[in-house]
């Protein structure tokens, strides 16, 4: 199954995209396949990750992906990983490791609003 996403890396690589591809698989059968598209789309979160779990989400008709695996060339980022774990997969392989360190930072402040919790709490609450 590495051998798809490979493929869809090197189509990256031709587009001047990162190289990375993506597939996810049920039932042993690929059910989304991508690649980075950042550069051509203008849009951070274009990562072949979360493009193929879209994929996936609009022909099952579902988020929740549990029953599906993931076959990615690079090690997913945080980014990825939070999408990865949201849409529950139960599995990701990857091809490489990665070994890129961010070397930005955002800012980030916890406002401590009573109100934000409150509508969490509630709304969790009335769904359980």
């Amino acid at each position: 199954m590495i051998d798809v996403a490979i493929d869809l890396a090197k189509k990256a690589a031709r587009k001047g995209e990162v190289p990375i591809g993506a597939i996810i698989v049920r039932d042993g059968k690929i059910i989304a396949k991508a690649h980075n598209m950042r550069e051509k789309k203008q849009n951070a979160i274009y990562h072949a990750e979360v493009i193929a779990i879209n994929k996936a989400c609009k022909k099952l008709k579902s988020w929740r992906l549990d029953d599906c695996e993931m076959y990615v060339t690079l090690e997913p980022c945080q980014m990825c990983m939070g999408a990865i774990t949201n849409a529950r997969l139960k599995a990701v392989y990857y091809g490489t490791p990665s070994t890129t360190d961010l070397n930005w930072t955002t800012k980030t402040q916890n406002l401590e609003n009573k109100e934000c919790s409150k509508m969490l709490k509630e709304f969790f609450a009335k769904k359980r």
